[in-house]
């Protein structure tokens, strides 16, 4: 990993910016080395979890964040009490939003009455 890469993830570990803030300065590091469009790398990646216990999950994640880390992460972690959610590749998952995917991309529901969606926007 470029030591410019390095310093962004050394202040977000830190707390000198929040996870919006390294996803921008990567996005622009990551943007200038390949030939991803910009606003490919400008969306958001939103994984919401509506579970029938009432127990939700909503995160967002910037695209630029994660396509800098996404070599670490190949699969998304197991979410105890929902099934399938491991199976998710998440590598297919950035390539296909560097190619310019948009929109809902999971939507998993159990017959327990929980839902999973992640989508890019």
């Amino acid at each position: 990993m470029n030591d410019e890469i390095m310093k962004v993830l050394k202040m977000l570990e830190e707390g000198k910016i929040d996870a919006q803030k390294a996803g921008e300065l990567i996005g622009v590091l990551y943007a200038s080395k390949n030939d991803v469009p910009a606003d490919n790398l400008d969306k958001m990646l939103k994984i919401r979890v509506n579970s029938q216990n009432g127990d939700n999950v909503n995160i967002n994640i910037p695209v630029k964040f994660i396509r800098t880390i996404g070599s670490a992460i190949k699969r998304i972690p197991k979410i105890e009490g929902i099934e399938g959610m491991e199976d998710i590749d998440i590598q297919a998952i950035l390539q296909a939003v560097s190619d310019g995917l948009d929109g809902k991309i999971v939507d998993v529901k159990s017959e327990k009455g929980d839902n999973v969606e992640i989508l890019v926007e």
